[in-house]
């Protein structure tokens, strides 16, 4: 594995991490959305997370085939999928989405597990950046030598 293929699995793990940044971004402004473009409250979404494999015959299938374009290592992006755990039930008989009962579902995001993924996230980001200096800087040491 070259340094190059090093750049990219981190790359690989930055951008996993600002896409889940994102989502949850999009969950928590989203926290009191009762109606949305579907009917009904905003469903939670999650990110899934998967490994792109590396692994020695990958390598040697690549490094023999000459194969181009995205090499094996790093992290891909499974799905986006949505949270089905069930609403909250409020009742609150004045809100404009209320029903016949005076119940109002309220979408599945909670605020506290917002906070939780996106710490994991930042610290996520944080490890590959730190993985990416350590690759720089290892490809700045090997054009200095005598």
């Amino acid at each position: 594995m070259g340094l190059n293929q090093a750049f990219d699995i981190s790359v690989s793990g930055i951008e996993a991490a600002r896409l889940k940044q994102e989502i949850i971004a999009s969950n928590l402004a989203n926290i009191d959305t009762t109606r949305t473009s579907d009917g009904g409250p905003y469903r939670r979404k999650t990110v899934i997370l998967g490994e792109e494999p590396l692994n020695f015959n990958s390598i040697l299938e690549q490094e023999t085939k000459k194969l181009y374009g995205k090499k094996p290592g790093g992290v891909k992006v499974v799905d986006l999928v949505d949270d089905l755990t069930p609403f909250m039930r409020v009742y609150n008989p004045g809100h404009p989405d209320a029903d016949a009962d005076g119940y109002v579902d309220l979408p599945n995001v909670s605020m506290s597990e917002e906070m939780i993924d996106m710490v994991f996230t930042s610290k996520m980001y944080q490890a590959n950046i730190t993985a990416f200096n350590a690759t720089k800087k290892m490809a700045q040491d090997t054009l200095q030598l005598p």
